[in-house]
């Protein structure tokens, strides 16, 4: 080959170049004293490659294909339509987060058990309870809550926030399960409709009752709705309190007793109010990151973590100074102490305050906080509950007792 290029005569520069290529395009020319890159040029063990794959080269037209046919995916997600009975309601049992209906169910407890305990006498050694009553109050504020999450959800949605959030909402729109105007639908029927319940309960029981419902249905809703909802002016903790512990406490209290406010269900719903605000000022720190990045104010983008996790022991120690004080002091409900069993969970509770930064960690803390606030309600009633029955039935006739 190289023989042969060397005796091919020299290229005259006048002739021209383009007509030789037109004429013989497929001539190989080279030239001494023509710059290479004037001249396109193709190595030659490139086109014997090619030439030898020539025979194994194909081309077929696809647009007459009907099917392609593609790889099926790794990991394939089912569509509603697949989803079974028991993955839907799975999804909505997430949705409504069961795990924090226990800051509303335990002031109903608890009020409820003020009020029996006041009907305590020899006369009636086990009081007086309307479980009508109690079981429309549980209902009521079950429902409200329930509400108040998913529209708070669908705000939050809107706004923002808890947008990447893991540990925040229960996912029905985080997760694309649910469409968002669903989920606020269903919410502002469940707020519809506690509220109508509370109505009927609230009949004939004063005008205090029904200013504590009212105000229950609008702290669930305003909670996270409007442009200015309450969480995001840095009450949430204040909201939590109000919400969590005198209101729905005097309120179970009041639906027993006809309307009848007591000193004693006020000073009583106090704890549970304060460990409410360490629950939802715990749950503000785990979202501190989230929260900024949605503009988001709460009490601890104002105070900084430092000072946020000193409020939080604060908070603890003034529900257990409560009860403290009422049990020791003379003649006091001293059985209601019996809350202090729960000392060792607070301890790890506030170890872990103390010690993280992590939000999976402030979300542990969370959740035994919550822990700690449904042992201590739990033996508070038992301490109140021994504390009336054992100096009635001390003083009542065997004959008069049912057991």
């Amino acid at each position: 080959m190289n023989s042969e290029l060397k005796q091919t005569p020299p290229y005259d520069h006048e002739q021209d170049a383009t007509s030789s290529s037109t004429t013989n395009p497929g001539k190989i020319v080279a030239a001494d004293s023509l710059q290479a890159e004037d001249v396109p040029t193709v190595p030659i063990d490139s086109l014997e490659l090619v030439a030898s794959l020539q025979p194994a080269i194909s081309v077929h037209s696809v647009d007459m294909t009907p099917f392609p046919n593609l790889p099926a995916p790794l990991v394939g997600q089912s569509s509603e339509q697949e989803r079974s009975l028991s993955e839907w309601l799975q999804i909505w049992w997430d949705g409504i987060r069961p795990n924090y209906l226990s800051l509303s169910l335990l002031p109903i407890l608890l009020g409820t058990t003020l009020a029996w305990a006041d009907t305590v006498h020899p006369q009636t050694p086990l009081g007086r309870l309307d479980l009508n009553r109690l079981v429309g109050c549980v209902v009521l504020v079950m429902l409200i809550q329930i509400g108040g999450h998913l529209t708070n959800d669908y705000y939050d949605y809107v706004h923002g926030v808890d947008t990447g959030n893991l540990f925040g909402p229960g996912g029905l729109i985080q997760q694309r399960y649910v469409k968002p105007t669903l989920v606020l639908m269903i919410g502002l029927i469940l707020l519809g409709m506690g509220t109508t319940l509370g109505l009927v309960f609230s009949i004939g029981r004063g005008s205090l009752v029904y200013l504590l419902g009212l105000l229950a249905v609008l702290g669930a809703y305003f909670f996270s709705a409007t442009p200015r909802p309450l969480s995001s002016m840095a009450l949430g903790e204040i909201t939590g309190f109000i919400l969590f512990g005198p209101l729905l406490t005097l309120g179970a209290c009041m639906a027993q007793t006809g309307g009848s406010f007591t000193g004693s269900a006020f000073i009583y719903s106090l704890p549970l109010g304060f460990l409410a605000m360490a629950v939802i000022h715990t749950n503000n720190i785990r979202d501190r990151e989230t929260d900024a990045s949605a503009q988001k104010l709460t009490l601890v983008h104002l105070i900084g973590l430092k000072v946020s996790r000193f409020i939080y022991i604060l908070l603890i120690c003034i529900a257990y100074g409560i009860i403290g004080i009422l049990g020791i002091v003379h003649r006091g409900p001293h059985l209601i102490l019996i809350t202090f069993w729960t000392l060792p969970l607070l301890a790890v509770a506030i170890s872990g305050i103390i010690r993280t930064k992590a939000s999976a960690s402030f979300h542990t803390v969370m959740r035994e906080t919550l822990q700690i606030e449904i042992y201590f309600v739990l033996l508070l009633v038992l301490g109140l509950i021994l504390t009336a029955l054992i100096p009635v039935l001390s003083h009542v006739p065997a004959h008069l007792l049912p057991f």
